[in-house]
């Protein structure tokens, strides 16, 4: 019989040490496949490592614990790890979502491995509509900031799905609805239009140059010039990549 896995994302080692015994003691065929101390990292772990359960805290690093379950999108349950008081978890359970409560108490922590183990034979709850009405009671509202670019991207090469780091992409290149992400491995579609992608990427690392194509300046050898219009140069010493007229301007001053 299939051992149930779980991942740990929790940025203060503590809690996630006292977790990690709790859920050894309480369930000892549980399989932590891995931690995680900030939300982009969990992120790559719960996409590359598909566990059964996410454990996470709602205050992280990066990519905050609500922001990570809508980005998981049903993929495995989640319990939300939470220092909110009592009269805040309310909608926590109106809205069928599992918490713990900081510090982690061992009776708490039984009763939702008690449910979790029931649960664990129906699909994972979907989160979406849920994130979308509760917000945080007592986090008093602020000015949006600026979503952190991606640092992932979830490919696929042929019939198999793909962890690929966007630091590792030379270039983006536009494919009608998708975008296909070229790096030294090969390359990889993302069910992604090149606009969608664009808006998510470092504006200051991933330059656009052509309505088709982004470009890594980090992976930009040289820029030439000549009568005919401007081309990029890629380190890799094969690619050459031209610049629309539109988009030449931004590399006058280099």
């Amino acid at each position: 019989m299939k051992h149930p896995t779980a991942l740990l994302i929790e940025d203060e080692t503590l809690p996630r040490q006292r977790l990690r015994e709790g859920l050894a003691e309480l369930w000892p065929q549980l399989r932590v496949l891995g931690e995680a101390e900030d939300g982009d990292h969990g992120l790559a772990l719960v996409l590359e490592l598909r566990p059964d359960i996410v454990f996470v805290d709602i205050r992280l690093p990066g990519l905050d614990g609500l922001q990570l379950a809508r980005r998981i999108k049903g993929l495995c349950h989640v319990v939300f790890v939470t220092a909110y008081d009592a009269h805040a978890l309310t909608a926590f359970d109106q809205g069928a979502v599992d918490y713990l409560l900081k510090p982690l108490a061992t009776e708490r922590l039984r009763e939702t491995v008690q449910r979790l183990q029931q649960r664990l034979q129906l699909p994972p709850v979907e989160l979406a509509r849920w994130l979308q009405q509760w917000a945080p009671p007592e986090l008093p509202a602020a000015p949006a900031a600026p979503a952190a670019p991606l640092r992932w991207l979830q490919a696929s090469q042929g019939e198999r799905l793909h962890l690929v780091m966007v630091a590792d992409v030379s270039h983006f290149r536009s494919d009608n609805k998708y975008t296909c992400a070229v790096t030294a491995e090969g390359e990889f579609l993302l069910r992604l239009s090149l606009r969608e992608l664009l808006a998510q990427l470092d504006a200051e690392q991933f330059w656009q140059i052509h309505r088709a194509v982004v470009v890594n300046l980090a992976q930009v050898a040289r820029v030439e010039r000549s009568l005919g219009g401007m081309d990029v140069l890629l380190k890799d010493g094969r690619t050459r990549l031209p610049v629309s007229q539109s988009f030449q301007p931004r590399f006058k001053p280099m």
